[in-house]
């Protein structure tokens, strides 16, 4: 039965899903510090990204800058002891970030309209999951997202050392896709905060 949830979960991390901790405000409010969810490694791969996906992706260079998570204790420690040992839970998990797709490969992303709206492809982006009250840069930018790279920002904007805190290292703030492990698609920690991460654009977030 071991060697059995062993295999499974191995099965699982590899080409289905993962979980991982969030680590900090730069989500809220569409994810609260402390939340656990899990990822779909379907997405990328066999289904493609789309703006306004929430994706988890490895630590692309010095986003981090040397920050070390606080290790958990009680429940959430033996939570991460045995989603790590059984491979749904990376031993590498504190150098992961999540952030959501903001532009794509080709895409131009443009801060801010006259009006104070980010603008992709100069269309305007009304954006439903920022943080009440806050707006979508006070930070002005202007990004053509190189293939196989994606620009990405948190829903906490302020509080959100994203792209636009990377505008001058190599890549101008995008971030590679292979660094992507996968798309967000529930919380299931705290049990109050289960619900799904659908786009808020749905399959039209390909194509405005």
């Amino acid at each position: 039965m071991v060697v059995s949830a062993l295999v499974l979960s191995l099965i699982l991390k590899t080409f289905f899903i993962q979980s991982f901790w969030i680590p900090s405000s730069s989500m809220e409010d569409t994810l609260q510090e402390g939340d656990r969810i899990l990822v779909t490694k379907w997405r990328p791969g066999p289904l493609e990204l789309r703006r306004g996906d929430v994706v988890v992706f490895k630590d692309p260079g010095n986003w981090l800058n040397g920050v070390v998570q606080p290790e958990p204790t009680g429940l959430a420690k033996i939570s991460n002891d045995v989603l790590t040992f059984t491979g749904l839970l990376p031993e590498d998990s504190g150098e992961h970030l999540v952030k959501r797709v903001v532009g794509l490969p080709g895409d131009t992303v443009v801060c801010c309209d006259a009006d104070g709206y980010l603008t992709v492809n100069d269309q305007r982006v009304v954006e439903p999951y920022l943080k009440p009250g806050v707006e979508p840069s006070t930070t002005e930018f202007s990004i053509l997202v190189p293939d196989g790279y994606l620009w990405v920002m948190g829903d906490n904007r302020p509080n959100s050392a994203d792209s636009r805190a990377h505008t001058g290292e190599p890549g101008g703030g995008t971030i590679p896709l292979d660094n992507v492990v996968g798309t967000a698609f529930v919380t299931v920690w705290p049990l109050e905060s289960w619900r799904g991460l659908g786009n808020p654009f749905g399959d039209q977030s390909e194509d405005n």
